[in-house]
């Protein structure tokens, strides 16, 4: 032993320094290869209890789409997401960027791909698979493919596999650049995720097989029954025959029957308890499905009121809301790795967002409204800006004439101001349009081509030199000379006066 290790052996040393440092900081500790339960395969099997128990996939939540409680409440929800706002927010990513995103976006099926991506709410995970190719010198995905989920299964590292044919039990690894995965309350101990279906399968179920019995009940009791009665020594042929005139008269109200045969029509009465039972179970199963779809039942019962409705139908926006962060956080996993191969792995990329129009807040209104009885003049950008009103729909305020004790000064002033507006007018708005873009064209370019904001500030300091504002510097200094002419000219006028 010495004062730097010891030997805990004739060949091995431990040094102090080397003891005292943690283990690797970047390596799992905790991982199911190191738990006592053991016996894990290549085969992560999927956690959820109701495929355990019938001992399936998630095929068996497809076939409830069939229902048509369950299958509209999958196009509501559906349908929520889709009348969404949705497009690129440019963010820390260059102009180029976003502009390139915003062109490989426009030639893709978005809507077809947002249902496929909405499929993840439904059975926990959905695969996506990325068909890549090459357009010039980038590559981007041609097309955003959704897989059946049950084609694929995770192993204890979590990684994704697919169930190919060529590949065993163990399946082939999914490349992380070929698919991307939209999952719902994804964990490490439930990669596969949590769907929403598996709260249908029971109640759409008994919904199913209450209404079989509920169809049998009404066709034993929802007519009369028909009861013939015959002499006692009757043969079998004469029996058969009244109850084939009986079935006869059941179906066509018209039967002929033996002289000495009689019918007697008795109603179900006091059943209807009975039909009851199967009523009160459609309803609870119905109710059941209604809140595991859309967080609530008051917008789809009869004896709701406005109140509840209206409760119920913030409870289904946060569900709304799920779903749309579901969709972008997938999308955006595919725009990373779009300007991971195109640009590099630490560029910024812009972020696919999912927003509902704001509608115009009543209290704000309000407010606007106190503020300008009161003297608040706010500006037309303003009120664009706030009420999303479109260019020309507000027209400038008309020119007045002041009241007779200051009639003077208030009409010469309106007179010099449009003067001066008829003077800014004669200018060609076309002109200083195209001297102004010509003087920023560097600039504009320099942008577009630089790669980070130390490269940015390089190239327009290059290009500063060769901006030729010549043009634009001579329109606006004929603007100043025209306004400083008529000021000098009105304040000469009004001294006279």
């Amino acid at each position: 032993m010495n004062h730097q290790g010891l030997w805990v052996s004739p060949t091995e040393f431990k040094n102090f320094t080397e003891a005292k440092r943690r283990p690797a900081l970047n390596h799992h500790i905790a991982t199911r290869g190191r738990t006592q339960a053991g016996g894990f395969s290549a085969h992560l099997p999927n956690p959820d209890p109701i495929l355990k128990a019938q001992g399936k996939d998630i095929q068996i939540y497809r076939d409830l789409r069939s229902s048509a409680l369950v299958g509209g409440n999958i196009r509501r929800r559906k349908a929520a997401v889709l009348s969404l706002e949705r497009g690129l927010k440019r963010g820390q990513a260059t102009p180029n960027i976003e502009r390139f995103i915003t062109d490989w976006l426009a030639d893709l099926d978005l809507d077809r791909i947002l249902r496929e991506l909405l499929d993840a709410p439904l059975f926990g995970y959905q695969p996506i698979e990325l068909m890549w190719q090459p357009i010039g010198k980038h590559l981007v995905p041609q097309d955003l493919l959704g897989k059946p989920a049950e084609w694929f299964f995770y192993d204890p590292t979590n990684t994704l596999r697919f169930r190919a044919k060529d590949a065993g039990p163990d399946g082939e690894p999914c490349d992380p650049q070929r698919f991307i995965v939209a999952r719902q309350d994804a964990t490490y101990a439930n990669p596969y995720g949590f769907p929403d279906l598996s709260m249908c399968f029971w109640p759409a179920t008994f919904m199913k097989g209450g209404l079989k019995f509920w169809v049998q009940f009404t066709e034993k009791y929802g007519s009369p029954w028909v009861i013939g009665k015959h002499p006692r020594g009757a043969t079998d042929d004469e029996t058969n025959l009244l109850l084939d005139s009986l079935e006869a008269m059941v179906q066509d109200a018209v039967a002929a029957i033996p002289d000495d045969a009689s019918v007697q029509i008795i109603e179900a009465a006091g059943k209807a308890g009975s039909a009851d039972v199967y009523r009160q179970l459609l309803d609870y199963c119905r109710s059941e499905i209604n809140v595991a779809m859309l967080g609530q039942n008051q917008t789809t019962e009869k004896d709701s009121n406005r109140a509840s409705a209206t409760a119920g139908a913030e409870v289904t926006q946060d569900i709304r809301d799920g779903d749309a962060s579901i969709v972008a956080t997938a999308l955006n996993a595919c725009i990373r790795h779009v300007v991971d191969l195109n640009f590099g792995p630490h560029i910024a990329a812009p972020d696919y967002q999912l927003w509902q129009q704001e509608e115009i807040d009543k209290s704000l209104a309000q407010r606007d409204k106190a503020l300008t009885e009161s003297g608040v003049k706010f500006s037309n950008a303003y009120w664009q800006r706030t009420y999303n009103l479109q260019d020309g729909d507000l027209q400038p305020p008309p020119a007045t004439i002041g009241s007779p004790a200051f009639a003077e000064p208030t009409t010469s002033l309106a007179l010099d101001q449009l003067a001066l507006d008829q003077a800014i007018n004669s200018l060609p708005a076309a002109t200083l349009q195209q001297h102004a873009e010509h003087a920023i064209t560097p600039l504009i370019q320099a942008l577009q081509h630089s790669q980070n904001d130390t490269d940015a500030l390089g190239l327009l300091a290059e290009a500063y030199p060769h901006m030729d504002s010549q043009a634009l510097q001579q329109q606006l200094a004929h603007l100043i000379f025209i306004a400083n002419t008529w000021g000098r000219l009105s304040a000469a006028a009004d001294k006279e006066d």
